[in-house]
Order: C-alpha cells, then sequence, then structure tokens
C-alpha cells in the first residue's frame, strides 16, 4: 500500500487545529458553502415551482397551440370550424402532439336573484384533459359529459361563486348575447381556483354540445382546437410543424404569447436566480481562499520545515487542497440536508403562505429538479477547487530558511 504522505499531514493539521483562529475560520467557511448551496437548491426549486404551478394552470385552460377561423375582429364568439378537418384528424400524427381537444367560446351574462356578472362559457367535449384542469376544483366535482344531451351544469370561479352567492347545487340563470338573446337555467356542479384573474373573473366551464346548440352548429362543428405538446421547451419547433400540416383559412395562436406577461416574468425570475447564484459562488469561493490563505499563514513554519526535508511544492499544495476539499465535502453535505430538507418540509406542509392575489397560489411552491441539485453541487465544488489552487500558489514562493524562522 502507498503511503499518501499529503492526506496524512493534512490529518494531522486538523486534530492538531481544534482549538486554533484557523479552526474557527474553517467552520465558517463550511457554513458558508452549507449555506450557499442550501440557498441555491431552494431557489431553483422555489422557481421551477412557481413557473409550473402558474403553467398547469395556463395549460388546463388554454393547451400549448390554439388553432381557430381566421377572423379579423378579437371577438369571443368564433366562426365554426369542423372536427373532419385534416388537422383536427391527423394531430397525433404530428411529432410531438400528444394531445388534441376541442373548444367553443360564448359570451354570456350570469344572473341570480339580486346580482348579475359578465362571462365567458368555455365549451369543451369528451376530448377535454380532465387530468390537468382538475387540480383547480377546489368544491364540487367536473361535468358528466357522458349523456344523450348537452349537460346543464357549469363549473364557476370562487370569485363568481362568491360575487353571486351561489354554492354547489344552486341554480341560475345564464343569459347568451346573441340576437335573439337565448336564455338557460343551469346548475352550479364545480367550483374552481387558478389564482389567476384572466381566467378567475371571467371563464365559466360548461358543454360544447350547449353552445353547437344555442348558434345553430351540427355535432362536427366547434370553436377550434387546443393541442398540447410533449416538450413544451420544444413549442416553436412544433408550432412550425402544426402550420405546415394546418388547413387553409385556420390561424395558429402560442400559449407564450396569448400570455405573454407571466412568460416574460418567468424569464425574469430566471435571470434573478441566476444572479443568486453568481453571488452566493463568488462567497462561498472568497471564504474558501480566505481561510486557506490563513492556514498556510499558521503553516509557514511547517511548510519551511517540510521544503527542507525536500517535500516538493506539489505535495505541500496538496495538503491544503485535501483540507480544502474535506470543507467543500462537509459544506455540501451539511447544505444539501438544509435545502432539501427545507424543501420537502415546505413541499409538504406548506408553512410559508402567499397572497393568491399576487402570487397566483397560497403557498410558496417546490418543486425539485434533481438534475439541476446534481449540477448546482457539482459546478460549486468545481468552483471551489479552482479557485482553492490560487492562494497554494504562494507557497513555492516561500523561503524554507526564512520560514523557519517565521512565527
Amino acid at each position: 500500500m502507498n503511503f499518501n504522505f499529503p492526506y496524512f499531514i493534512s490529518k494531522r493539521i486538523r486534530s492538531g487545529t481544534q482549538n486554533s483562529f484557523s479552526s474557527l475560520i474553517a467552520r465558517i467557511a463550511i457554513g458558508s458553502i452549507a449555506i450557499g448551496i442550501a440557498v441555491m437548491i431552494l431557489s431553483f426549486a422555489i422557481f421551477d415551482g412557481f413557473k409550473n404551478t402558474i403553467q398547469e394552470k395556463i395549460f388546463s385552460f388554454s393547451g400549448h397551440i390554439k388553432t381557430n377561423k381566421w377572423v379579423e375582429s378579437n371577438s369571443y364568439e368564433e366562426t365554426p370550424v369542423s372536427t373532419n378537418l385534416y388537422l383536427y384528424q391527423n394531430a397525433l400524427e404530428i411529432e410531438g402532439i400528444k394531445h388534441i381537444q376541442v373548444y367553443s367560446q360564448k359570451a354570456c351574462i350570469l344572473k341570480t336573484e339580486d346580482e348579475s356578472s359578465g362571462a365567458v362559457m368555455k365549451g369543451v367535449g369528451t376530448d377535454f384533459d380532465l387530468e390537468l384542469f382538475q387540480k383547480n376544483i377546489i368544491e364540487g366535482e367536473f361535468l358528466d359529459l357522458s349523456g344523450s344531451s348537452y349537460s346543464k351544469d357549469i363549473i364557476v370561479s370562487s370569485i363568481t361563486a362568491n360575487r353571486l352567492e351561489l354554492s354547489l347545487e344552486d341554480e341560475l340563470i345564464v343569459y347568451f348575447v346573441q340576437d335573439p338573446p337565448r336564455i338557460r337555467k343551469l346548475n352550479i356542479k364545480g367550483i374552481y381556483e387558478t389564482g389567476i384573474e384572466d381566467f378567475d373573473q371571467m371563464m365559466v366551464i360548461g358543454d360544447n354540445r350547449l353552445i353547437q346548440r344555442l348558434n345553430n352548429w351540427d355535432s362536427t362543428q366547434v370553436g377550434g382546437f387546443e393541442l398540447f405538446i410533449e416538450d413544451f421547451d420544444k413549442l416553436e419547433e412544433v408550432s412550425d410543424k402544426v402550420w405546415d400540416e394546418m388547413d387553409v383559412g385556420l390561424q395558429i395562436e402560442l400559449v407564450t404569447n396569448k400570455y405573454v406577461q407571466f412568460f416574460d416574468w418567468f424569464i425574469m425570475l430566471n435571470r434573478n436566480v441566476f444572479v443568486v447564484l453568481v453571488v452566493i459562488l463568488f462567497v462561498a469561493c472568497f471564504n474558501i481562499v480566505s481561510i486557506t490563505l490563513i492556514m498556510i499563514t499558521e503553516r509557514t513554519n511547517m511548510i519551511g520545515t517540510l521544503k527542507a526535508l525536500g517535500t516538493t511544492d506539489k505535495n505541500i499544495r496538496k495538503i491544503f487542497m485535501y483540507n480544502g476539499g474535506r470543507m467543500i465535502v462537509k459544506g455540501l453535505i451539511i447544505g444539501n440536508i438544509l435545502g432539501i430538507g427545507f424543501g420537502l418540509i415546505q413541499q409538504y406542509f406548506q408553512l410559508i403562505p402567499l397572497d393568491p392575489a399576487n402570487y397566483y397560489m397560497s403557498a410558496v411552491p417546490i418543486e425539485f429538479n434533481w438534475a439541476i441539485v446534481v449540477v448546482l453541487n457539482i459546478l460549486m465544488t468545481l468552483m471551489i477547487l479552482i479557485i482553492l489552487m490560487i492562494p497554494t500558489i504562494i507557497i513555492s514562493r516561500i523561503d524554507p530558511i526564512k520560514s523557519i524562522k517565521f512565527d
């Protein structure tokens, strides 16, 4: 077995400096690494939590790509398109598309005995992605669309329910804006909440067949199609493929354009997270360099003795690299336990609340991307190890004779 001289000396240094000043500074360096990696892990987990939670809410109402008949106006009323179109029949054959569903929209007024409220009814069919929308339902259940006739149930937001003083199974009169106006008595089947005003203030979910009936459309006519893709990062690429396969007369709208304010916000948050990452890496590197310089200064006499005994500068540098590496490992272990532990506690117990009016959710969301956690640990380790080489360079400049006399 080969004797690892630098490692042996580094162990002796650690055991002999338990109560020294450098030991205190070493603990501070370990603490800064631990806090740094914990904050970075939590920053990315919170950012991913915010982004994915809000995106899921948006996608549950809009899909990733929306196609409908091209018209010059920006009305909520649509010109019908047919489910016999090539795009609807062959959408799943387009690479990257995982689901397509129909929708229709119609302006309406919800009225009770004492209150009224304007709204837009979104009609959905049996192909509606219920799994995605189900997370928004806070009371009741989704519509039963399996009947032979249109469902007389609707789902309203908690804001609308409170404004009109409605509860589950209450009936209300719905006036549909058309010429002549049409009236239906509908039942509250469920109440949803997204925290996003664009939806909660306006949208009501109903049966697509009701809108078909009101508009005198046949069973193949709908307002448009919503497409969901497998990888959201490839939205532009997939939308180009959809455009190539799209029927004449249709227009395409990406969710990133329709709700641009949210996706611009994500970009800003992402920049802030990377600023935090850079600052933390700088502080951690500065601390580890400082402690290494202090350790070298304290051990100048030892360095001179080792040089006088024939130890190479490379091996002496390894002694301090081993000590630095130990601080890195210890700091990373503590930091990962703190960061992941606190994140899991928040994820399951939601100890830190948020104002839904400002943040679109009631508690700080946590979503771990384990690949990012691994990358953060590797990045911090490599950065500190590289920076750690800088102070050890001064070892080669230490004169053995002068350093032995150093006190």
